[in-house]
């Protein structure tokens, strides 16, 4: 419901600026706003949502009908308040005259203004009380009026203590105690029984005995200040216009006459909780500060005209400062902030990821996830769909196994630790994740990229289009633990959604920001993904170790050149937590230094015949300094394969096992896989143990 109402409120404003010409602002409006599939684009559909059709065929009838929508409702809201707050003001003037009339000459006149406000009180409504089986109703007669009064006039007529006491007859005169009438009498034009009925409505359900009272008064008594009170709810007749129902409650009790008034202590313990009552049109429950008290009964009040109420209509500031309906807490958290994607941003990471603002991600890049695979002794497996994104896969199927199987994971036998449950593993990769892009914000800050699920701009100029960078909100957090609650907030888009890859490849290039990224690389005009849709080296680079470097040797090198200048290389900067094999090396291509061959956990991330996969080992020690030579199982995993079961080979560094198997190694197939692990254990002898060598 929220969703729709926001979209047609977008719709109408852009209906208003339309009919106003503006078109430049609709233009930067549908940039900021962009209109999505429920957006209403028709005028007729908008008046139909709206129910605008009477309206319209009115505003259509004047001679100087408005051109908008939202004009036409602001005009009509305006007539309402304007006739409601119209009769508001005649119903307070009739009332100040009234009560002036009321008020003596001279001092000596007292006791005939306490029998006229005597008579006046009893005349303004007769209160009958009748018990029946299903308990007691309060009907209220309206009797005629003493003196002319307008049709118009609404008030609350209460006799105060000075008064009381200054007529012997209010104060002796069998005033029963056990009465408490509040008064707020709409004298219209409608017949007895419509009143009758209005009155009854309001009147408090079920028997009030005497005990109940006392109760309640005590209650008064200790109400602490800020207490709450109840707002009369509006009534609207036929012409729109608000009136107030009024509200009237007795305690029925010890009532020897439907004449009678309310006791002095009854009529203070009103008077202290009206003092604390806002009546408005709208309705509902406020919070109304008291007036401090200075003894522990219900204050006294000094006179009628100090005390009287009127009933008046409340500001919308006021229902703001008085309304004590709960506020949900929007204030943002710390050290987190969110920011649209705008185009800006989005052309500047096409150059940096294609090279071009023109090119988009593929099919296969959009269509991956990183959804573990279901098959048995591989669940812990993140299973790639097609070709393209392997080496992101590569990277993050690393810090899982990281995850899993060395910082809290599972324990136990080699098919235990292999054999995760779904919640362990999501959790893994959360962890994995957030390690990932803190590490590539220098340890101080990070950006997650989430998936907003509507545009947030539109492309405009030579900008391509992909469905994608529009949707995208960047969070931006400056600690490790907020980092992992976004995460964590999120996973189902990374894990499950339709392009979580993509989502981290964005949220690791913006933690790692635009500029620094390319600052990374020896070439700034190189991009991260290359020919064909697959990663580059820069990529892996800054997943792995968290700078985009387009070297896998150790720190830097120079290249002196002819002219007295140097090219300045950059590579790994300090040991990884998991490594890279490559089959370049194997063929002298490039030289892998020790950052990566010797990580601090035996994982590695193995690129060979441009494809990335993952080879792990569960012996800790075995990138340590504490390893002694001895054979040793390693565990190879590739997404694309579609494998059915795990592929365990046995590395032998034993020299006899290497004499007996030298014709082999002089082999012209001999497996990729084999020639990567040899570029970190030369001349080892690897068993596939009885499975099919991937050639």
């Amino acid at each position: 419901m929220a969703r729709e109402a926001e979209e047609v409120s977008a719709s109408l404003v852009r209906e208003y600026l339309s009919r106003k010409g503006l078109r430049k602002t609709i233009a930067c409006l549908d940039e900021e706003l962009p209109r999505t599939n429920f957006s209403i684009n028709n005028r007729s559909d908008l008046r139909r949502v709206l129910h605008l059709e009477i309206l319209y065929k009115r505003n259509k009838s004047e001679e100087q009908p408005l051109k908008s929508m939202l004009e036409m409702m602001v005009k009509e809201r305006m007539r309402k308040c304007g006739d409601a707050k119209t009769r508001d003001l005649e119903d307070r003037l009739t009332f100040s005259a009234e009560q002036e009339s009321l008020i003596p000459d001279s001092p000596s006149a007292n006791d005939t203004t306490c029998v006229r406000r005597h008579r006046d009180v009893a005349d303004v409504h007769r209160i009958n009380l009748s018990g029946s089986e299903s308990g007691f109703t309060a009907q209220l007669k309206a009797s005629p009026a003493k003196e002319p009064r307008s049709p118009k006039t609404s008030s609350s007529v209460l006799l105060s203590e000075t008064e009381r006491s200054a007529c012997p007859s209010s104060s002796q005169g069998g005033v029963s105690p056990s009465v408490r009438v509040g008064l707020g009498v709409d004298r219209s034009q409608d017949g007895q029984g419509t009143r009758s009925r209005r009155l009854r409505r309001d009147i408090l359900s079920g028997p009030v005995t005497a005990s109940t009272q006392e109760t309640s008064r005590g209650r008064c008594a200790r109400k602490p200040p800020g207490s709450y009170s109840l707002l009369a709810k509006s009534e609207c007749d036929s012409d729109g216009v608000t009136r107030l129902s009024q509200s009237v409650s007795v305690d029925v009790g010890h009532t020897e006459s439907a004449r009678t008034v309310p006791s002095e202590r009854e009529d203070d313990t009103f008077l202290s909780s009206s003092q604390n009552t806002v009546i408005d049109g709208l309705g509902g429950l406020h919070r109304v500060a008291s007036p401090r008290r200075t003894s522990a009964c219900c204050p006294r009040v000094g006179g009628l005209q100090g005390a009287l109420m009127v009933l008046d209509d409340v500001d919308d500031e006021d229902l703001r400062s008085l309304s004590t309906l709960p506020i949900r807490n929007t204030q943002p958290q710390l050290g987190v902030s969110k920011r649209p994607m705008d185009q800006q941003t989005a052309t500047a990471l096409k150059m940096l990821i294609f090279g071009s603002p023109t090119s988009c991600f593929s099919a296969e890049w959009k269509q991956q996830s990183f959804t573990f695979s279901g098959t048995p002794g591989l669940r812990y497996g993140i299973v790639q769909k097609k070709g393209g994104p392997c080496g992101v896969l590569a990277a993050v199927q690393a810090a899982v196994l990281q995850k899993l199987l060395f910082e809290g994971g599972s324990r136990g036998s080699e098919a235990e630790q292999l054999q995760v449950s779904d919640a362990v593993r999501t959790r893994c990769l959360t962890d994995a994740l957030t390690e990932i892009l803190w590490r590539a914000g220098d340890g101080k800050k990070a950006t997650v990229a989430i998936n907003s699920g509507r545009r947030l701009f539109t492309p405009m100029g030579h900008y391509r289009s992909e469905g994608i960078l529009e949707l995208i909100t960047c969070v931006e957090v400056e600690s490790f633990t907020e980092l992992r609650q976004q995460l964590d907030d999120h996973i189902t888009q990374f894990e499950s959604g339709p392009f979580g890859c993509i989502l981290l490849f964005l949220s690791a290039v913006l933690s790692r920001t635009i500029e620094g990224t390319r600052g990374d690389m020896d070439t700034p005009t190189s991009s991260l993904i290359g020919a064909h849709g697959y990663c580059t080296q820069e990529l892996v680079s800054l997943l792995l170790v968290g700078q985009a470097v387009s070297n896998v040797f150790d720190d830097e090198m120079k290249l002196d050149s002819s002219n007295g200048n140097f090219t300045l290389l950059r590579g790994v900067s300090e040991r990884s937590n998991v490594g890279l094999l490559s089959l370049f090396e194997h063929y002298n291509i490039c030289k892998v230094g020790s950052h990566l061959k010797t990580p601090r956990f035996p994982i590695w991330v193995v690129c060979s015949e441009s494809h990335f996969t993952t080879l792990f080992s569960l012996c800790e020690d075995l990138t340590s300094s504490r390893w002694k030579p001895r054979p040793f199982d390693l565990f190879y995993y590739d997404g694309l394969a579609n494998q059915l079961e795990p592929i365990r080979l046995t590395v032998y560094l034993d020299s006899a096992v290497l004499a007996t198997d030298s014709r082999d190694m002089n082999s012209d197939l001999i497996p990729p896989l084999e020639l990567c692990i040899r570029t970190r254990w030369p001349d080892a002898v690897v068993s596939w143990n009885e499975t099919e060598p991937i050639l």
